[in-house]
């Protein structure tokens, strides 16, 4: 069975040397969905607290949220880089409340204190699929992955390999020393 939650997500971006409307900075709102599968935990009747989806998720999904998302080559970085530091901006604000946390992989590195997010490939929702899901692949047992963006969409299936110990009492993860960090229960 699954879980699923959603979110909503505003971001500019472009597709540097393509040939079409999308080679100009534009600005979308996307929905992202994020399906999770497990057995239904007997405790709480759910496979996983749809919520604690979302603040799992979240913590690196914001990034994305009201942020600037350009490949590592468009000349436009260094440009934007350049205005963010003349303007003060570049490492961030006291208004600069929604950051999530810094991450770098092969596909994607983040920089929350910019609102940016640099890709190794150009952000289709195609490619938004895969940086969220080797984001969160660890964290969540996740069997798909839904991302629509304008008239864009796509989605992704994943075997769900992950063997997650999840608490009796309220349905999220464990951590490392078996113990879940919402409600003190001790394995």
């Amino acid at each position: 069975m699954r879980s699923i939650t959603t979110f909503d997500l505003q971001y500019a971006h472009r597709f540097y040397q393509f040939k079409g409307e999308a080679q100009y900075l534009h600005g979308h709102t996307g929905l992202l969905t994020i399906e999770v599968e497990d057995s239904i935990n007997e405790g709480v009747n759910m496979v996983y607290p749809c919520n604690e989806i979302q603040k799992t998720a979240w913590d690196v999904l914001k990034n994305f949220d009201h942020a600037l998302i350009l490949r590592e080559d468009d000349p436009l970085l260094p440009a934007i880089l350049k205005v963010y530091e003349e303007t003060g901006i570049k490492d961030g604000t006291p208004q600069n409340t929604m950051k999530g946390i810094t991450f770098k992989n092969e596909l994607a590195t983040a920089y929350p204190d910019s609102r940016l997010v640099v890709t190794k490939e150009t952000l289709t929702v195609e490619g938004m699929i895969k940086i969220v899901y080797e984001l969160l692949k660890d964290k969540l047992n996740i069997a798909k992955i839904t991302f629509t963006s304008g008239v864009n969409a796509a989605s992704a299936e994943y075997n769900t390999k992950n063997n997650i110990e999840r608490c009796p009492l309220c349905g999220i993860s464990l951590d490392e020393n078996h113990s879940c960090p919402k409600c003190g229960y001790k394995k």
